[in-house]
């Protein structure tokens, strides 16, 4: 069985390793977190066994970033790739509850949650997170690093920007675009193109001035 390190100690790591206990696709080893205090703490019997530039002596095993944040889990994939971690040590985690068509993709380091819906030819990016109930229509591309939260709906054939952020609830309409490091406050209605590094709340979704998400 290959062998998975998860990558910070956080509630995602709690889920994280309740879906791949479940499916049997992994043997966990432990977690990596650079929190001194954390070390020897252990979630389910799970240990915490050193700092993120461990990851380099378990040379044999796959890694999942667990942090809730798009831009943390870039910014931690960069640090990773500093170690000589590349794209191919990364574990795909599905839920053994979704069902995922075969006409569609899941990208390397992606989190897909329990009763998650994944339409046909979906396309989704690496270390994308799909929180639980969420819904990815028909052809639709979500971007690398780009965060659903629960409940989101995500409708045919639109586009999700690299390491977007779509608060709980939110909705995007068919064909239209949510931009590169966007966010979509909670329980909003897209329905119209939202531009890169931009906040956008409500019903219908409006710019919110002031929030920009520029970097």
């Amino acid at each position: 069985m290959t062998e998975l390190m998860l990558l910070a100690m956080t509630g995602l790591a709690r889920e994280v390793l309740a879906a791949v206990r479940s499916s049997g696709q992994y043997d966990v080893l432990g977690i990596l977190d650079d929190d001194a205090r954390l070390l020897g703490t252990s979630i389910d019997g799970t240990v915490v066994m050193g700092a993120i530039t461990d990851a380099r002596a378990f040379r044999q095993a796959l890694f999942t970033v667990c942090l809730p944040g798009g831009r943390e889990r870039e910014a931690l994939v960069h640090r990773m790739s500093l170690l000589g971690v590349g794209d191919d040590r990364y574990a795909t985690v599905v839920d053994p509850d979704v069902r995922v068509p075969r006409d569609s993709r899941i990208g390397p380091g992606s989190i897909v949650m329990r009763n998650a819906t994944i339409a046909p030819q979906a396309s989704i990016g690496s270390h994308v997170l799909v929180k639980p109930q969420a819904n990815v229509g028909c052809g639709v591309r979500v971007g690398d690093f780009a965060t659903l939260s629960p409940r989101v709906s995500v409708g045919e054939g639109a586009r999700i920007g690299r390491a977007a952020d779509l608060g709980m609830n939110a909705g995007v309409g068919d064909g239209l675009s949510v931009g590169d490091y966007s966010h979509i406050g909670m329980s909003s209605a897209v329905m119209q193109r939202v531009p890169d590094r931009e906040t956008w709340a409500g019903v219908p979704a409006r710019v919110v001035p002031g929030l920009d998400e520029s970097i």
